[in-house]
């Protein structure tokens, strides 16, 4: 999280072959995640050689844009698993990358807990299937969002009525800053329009920070400062209390 998105390729493939060596002297890790694989691994990539290609065994992709990842990256891959509303269109896309037949069928939104598997080398059709819930409460990225870079298009942007400011928030911390910094005037256009807690709801994806900061919003009693003070408190409650 503390490398640029833009350095992010350049340092993988230097830890690729790292990663290859543990492995054929210990056998581990037996499984390699790739979080934001469109991140690390972009359409540019290439391997630098016919052996980087190798260590990819055993590994799970983890992206919301199949066709930002490199080909050469996704062609090892046998197993697709698809959550959200267009798991049809997450397949498409990854066909598309690999110049392969996607499944046919109408696509539909998948509930909670819901994905579609489709193993690309078999001519049955994608299973759905059901997940089974984890134990224990999980708050996602914790620290990407708290002090990570966020893509420009997960950022918030201060910007105002008239569009005056185009201040970028690429993660929580940043947010807070630039929320002390900005007018009134600005902080609270985008307060009474509710646009902080959608921000957390949607990117975040912290339904219970994104419902506190809400309440804060219809406050009309609050002056600027109040909401600032207030929105900091919820924040740095979650992302920055000592663990």
């Amino acid at each position: 999280m503390g490398i640029p998105v833009s350095e992010r390729p350049q340092f993988f493939s230097s830890l690729l072959p790292a990663i290859q060596d543990v492995r054929a002297r210990t056998a581990r890790p037996h499984w390699l995640v790739i979080d934001e694989a469109h991140h690390l691994l972009p359409s540019s990539w290439s391997p630098a050689s016919t052996t980087v290609p190798q260590v990819l065994e055993g590994t799970i992709l983890i992206t919301v844009h199949p066709d930002h990842v490199s080909p050469a990256a996704l062609k090892p891959v046998n197993i697709l698993i698809a959550v959200g509303t267009s798991p049809l269109q997450s397949f498409r896309s990854f066909a598309n990358t690999q110049q392969i037949t996607a499944p046919s069928g109408s696509d539909a939104e998948l509930k909670s807990g819901e994905a579609l598997v489709w193993c690309r080398q078999d001519s049955v059709p994608p299973i759905h299937v059901r997940t089974v819930p984890g134990t224990e409460d999980r708050r996602r990225h914790v620290r990407n969002y708290a002090e990570g870079e966020l893509s420009p298009e997960q950022s918030f942007y201060f910007r105002g009525a008239a569009d005056k400011l185009n201040l970028r928030a690429q993660n929580l911390m940043t947010f807070l800053q630039l929320g002390e910094g900005v007018d009134d005037e600005t902080w609270s256009f985008h307060l009474r329009k509710g646009d902080y807690s959608r921000w957390l709801q949607k990117v975040v994806k912290d339904a219970e920070l994104a419902a506190n900061v809400s309440r804060i919003e219809q406050d009309q009693r609050l002056s600027p400062s109040e909401s600032r003070a207030r929105i900091r408190e919820v924040i740095e409650s979650r992302y920055t209390a000592p663990a």
